[in-house]
């Protein structure tokens, strides 16, 4: 892919382009791999709190803290410092992380309202700092090349499928012995934490001395940018003194940018709302009981994950990815289809069908996201990209947040509350 923010060709003699990407990739795994292990050790939670509907509430609870704090950030992105903005959505990963494992140590796995609602300030913790890195991240890459988008939200893929490979693991490793359901997960933990604290350093140290990073933040800089500043410090490349300040600099506002790109908003919108109604709750407590017993649910979101890590990959396929902003629209359209499809396959299909629903429905995730976020930036000034890349996630995340509330709806009637 040619790079959307260079409005043409980049310096040969730039290096870095391949390991900008492997870094991008481990950004992306630690902006969700924390989120991920909450959702993939449901059934941990479920039966530390059986009556709690846990995947459904700390779902419902981590979102208001995303969206909320992501609607702030974006509105003030051309003022941020996007370095410590980053900066402080991993370590507050990282510590949050930390402090879920520390609680279930001190507490020795018990449940209880208290425990319970422990858990969940944690999980808000967790809507913060999502807000922090996904904006800030997206935005940031925006203003730099199509392919380090692509390659942060493949990360925030792999976070989901190398959870639910570690949970699977775990849960088979520990099986048989005493507690072993708990020891698996305090494993995992410690492992999500691990991944958190690479990611401050890669951020703090690696990324922003990388030639290739350092020339697309000079050029955003060179165009009016002020969110680049900090990281160019950091990269030990000195402000200009007298940066122009001219028509030229002028950039689009957010509503500006918001009614050009409607259609992309509202693509993303759409496309999680129906992700995030189904899953993860409605795959724990919709389903029924299958022989696969209680590692169906682990498996279910497991097949999820993995078909959303391998579609974002298929857009590289220049022939295969829908360009058509009309093409979007209606493909985002058609998944609603798959609401009636999960309700029959989950009252009168067996687990194969399941399976391949869900694998469906991760398919189309993956895909339709990284359509979307690498087409919109395209054809933008530095500044405008960061401000849209903000804006496209803030959209993400309220759909995520409409879909996690709709989810409810699924057991409604039946007896569960």
């Amino acid at each position: 892919m040619d790079g959307g923010g260079s409005n043409g060709s980049t310096p040969a003699r730039l290096e870095g382009n391949a390991a900008a990407m492997v870094v991008c990739w481990f950004l992306g795994l630690g902006s969700l791999v924390s989120w991920n292990s909450m959702l993939t050790i449901g059934d941990y939670y479920y039966a530390l709190f059986p009556d709690y509907h846990p995947s459904r509430v700390l779902t419902l609870v981590y979102q208001p803290f995303a969206v909320g704090t992501i609607s702030i950030l974006a509105y003030h992105e051309a003022k941020l410092n996007t370095r410590k903005r980053n900066l402080a959505g991993y370590t507050l990963f990282f510590l949050s992380t930390l402090a879920l494992l520390l609680l279930d140590l001190g507490t020795s796995g018990k449940g209880g309202l208290g425990n319970f609602i422990g858990i969940c300030i944690l999980v808000g913790a967790f809507g913060v700092a999502d807000a922090h890195v996904q904006g800030g991240m997206v935005g940031d890459l925006s203003l730099m090349r199509p392919d380090y988008v692509q390659s942060f939200f493949c990360g925030l893929a792999a976070s989901g499928a190398l959870t639910s490979g570690l949970r699977l693991m775990t849960k088979a490793a520990f099986e048989n012995s005493n507690n072993g359901l708990r020891k698996g997960v305090i494993l995992f933990l410690a492992i999500s934490a691990f991944f958190e604290f690479l990611c401050i350093l890669l951020y703090a140290y690696v990324f922003p001395k990388l030639p290739i990073v350092k020339y697309y933040r000079a050029k955003a800089a060179s165009e009016g940018s002020k969110t680049v500043s900090a990281d160019l410090a950091a990269a030990g490349i000195k402000k200009e003194a007298n940066q122009r300040d001219d028509k030229s600099l002028e950039r689009l506002s957010i509503k500006q940018l918001l009614i050009q790109n409607w259609d992309y908003c509202l693509d993303l919108y759409l496309i999680y709302v129906l992700t995030l109604s189904i899953f993860p709750g409605f795959l724990y407590e919709n389903t029924g009981h299958h022989k696969l017993g209680d590692w169906y649910a682990l498996v279910l979101i497991a097949m999820y994950n993995v078909w959303d890590l391998i579609s974002r990959y298929i857009p590289l396929i220049d022939c295969i990815r829908i360009k058509s902003r009309k093409g979007l629209m209606f493909a985002t359209l058609a998944r609603f289809l798959l609401i009636p499809c999960f309700y029959f396959t989950a009252k009168y299909g067996d687990q194969g069908w399941m399976i391949f629903l869900v694998s469906f429905l991760g398919l189309t995730n993956g895909y339709l996201t990284v359509c979307v976020m690498v087409a919109a930036p395209e054809g933008y000034k530095g500044p405008e990209q960061n401000a849209l890349g903000n804006l496209l996630i803030v959209f993400l995340l309220g759909g995520i947040f409409s879909g996690v509330a709709l989810d409810w709806l699924w057991i409604i009637g039946n007896g569960t509350f």
